[in-house]
């Protein structure tokens, strides 16, 4: 199955996202991997048709993504989404470069977020992330997957903006949580990695009550999480090969906490 983007807002572009946005990497869950191939993910999440994906090495804000969502008589679909949401009320596209990730405790009560919990509910493919920490004075960023490299889900929201020249652009959002015991000396923040268990209720088009979805967006209690330094490259977005997840040339000056 080979995906299209839809045709794309003026400005769009993503490196011009990111600069009007003023990304930085130490966002929470500011960039992640999706390396595993597309036979792979159609197991995973119960695809009928295998994506041909390329692996991303080093996925940032603004980049179109795969995201997962359930429809009614057609099961689970794999689509491309820009990753930063812009909702439907927003004057511009420019909007989603500030919403790159959702706090999961007060989405309900976000104006940008509450209705797309409420209805707009998506699953994120991934095998790793990135958080970015202070370690003798400089910020060093870690990759972070589940123990061995498998694949894993992070909770997303999806929403369709459509501009008044006819332009349409379709986006998400990752949420995020508290950190759990393995993350905190890191950050205190983790995006929401959702038990396989917990696809179909989170994915279900007939559940729209926040207060039933929220036990799914906890922090992860799964498969141990391996936590690796890495070098400065995936500090450049427009970087995306294997090489962004090369050692760190040097150890940290102080010991790392894992």
């Amino acid at each position: 199955m080979r995906l299209s983007p839809r045709r794309r807002a003026p400005g769009a572009r993503s490196r011009t996202l990111r600069r009007r946005a003023g990304y930085r990497s130490r966002d929470v869950c500011g960039r992640f991997t999706l390396r595993r191939p597309g036979a792979e993910l159609a197991r995973h999440f119960g695809l009928s048709e295998v994506p041909e994906l390329a692996p991303r090495y080093n996925v940032a804000p603004g980049q179109e993504i795969a995201t997962v969502r359930a429809v009614q008589g057609q099961g689970r679909i794999l689509e491309l989404r820009r990753w930063g949401l812009v909702p439907p009320w927003a004057p511009d596209p420019r909007m989603g470069g500030r919403l790159v990730n959702a706090r999961s405790e007060s989405a309900a009560e976000r104006r940008a977020f509450a209705p797309a919990l409420r209805a707009r509910r998506c699953l994120v493919p991934a095998d790793g992330f990135f958080e970015w920490a202070s370690r003798g004075g400089e910020r060093v960023p870690f990759h972070v997957q589940v123990r061995g490299g498998a694949l894993f889900a992070i909770a997303g929201l999806w929403e369709e903006w459509r501009g008044p020249g006819g332009e349409v652009v379709d986006s998400c959002t990752l949420l995020t949580t508290d950190a759990n015991e393995r993350l905190r000396p890191l950050h205190d923040r983790m995006p929401v990695i959702l038990d396989p268990a917990d696809y179909g209720p989170w994915l279900d088009p007939r559940e729209g009550d926040p207060a039933r979805l929220r036990p799914l967006l906890r922090p992860w209690q799964g498969e141990a999480l391996d936590v690796s330094p890495v070098g400065p490259r995936v500090n450049r977005p427009e970087l995306d090969d294997p090489a962004c997840l090369a050692p760190a040339p040097e150890p940290p000056q102080r010991p790392l906490p894992f």
